[in-house]
């Protein structure tokens, strides 16, 4: 019986390719602005009750600061480790919703002007920044190869 030597997955050609294209997305200036403007949303929304001034140890501070770490965490990583991240971005959307939301849907008297407000536009960009972040992962059609052309796995026939 012969004898067939199969080749590590890692080195499977349409892997090699997937993270080829993982690292050119991950290297363009949008990719990097996204992540930029992510972080600097999270630490905001996580800052933001000490900023904006409904920091009493509310609900509303506990609830955004946990958010905006969560947010940094999510999308933080975009730049170094991309192939792994992107599909995260939907959870930071997510989180951009509930913030969106929260000043209502969390226990206490929380919903002021000032909260409200904060909330809300923070939860734009958020909800933006990452739906951004998860369009820049789907392949935009120029490095799709034709499918017929299909190459087999190394070692096989």
């Amino acid at each position: 019986m012969a004898s067939t030597h199969r080749a590590p997955i890692e080195e499977h050609p349409d892997l090699v390719e997937l993270r080829a294209r993982h690292d050119r997305a991950a290297a363009t200036p949008r990719a990097q602005m996204v992540e930029a403007l992510a972080l600097l949303t999270g630490l905001y929304l996580a800052a933001s009750p000490w900023i904006v001034g409904f920091n009493g140890f509310t609900t509303l501070a506990v609830t955004n600061l946990i958010a905006g770490i969560a947010y940094m965490l999510l999308l933080g990583g975009l730049g170094n480790s991309y192939e792994r991240t992107h599909s995260m971005a939907w959870a930071a959307a997510a989180i951009g919703i509930w913030t969106c939301v929260a000043p209502w849907v969390v226990a206490g008297d929380v919903a002021h002007t000032r909260s409200i407000t904060s909330n809300l536009i923070t939860g734009v960009i958020a909800t933006l920044l990452a739906l951004a972040a998860a369009s820049a992962a789907r392949d935009d059609g120029t490095n799709r190869r034709d499918p017929g052309t299909r190459r087999p796995m190394p070692g096989t026939r």
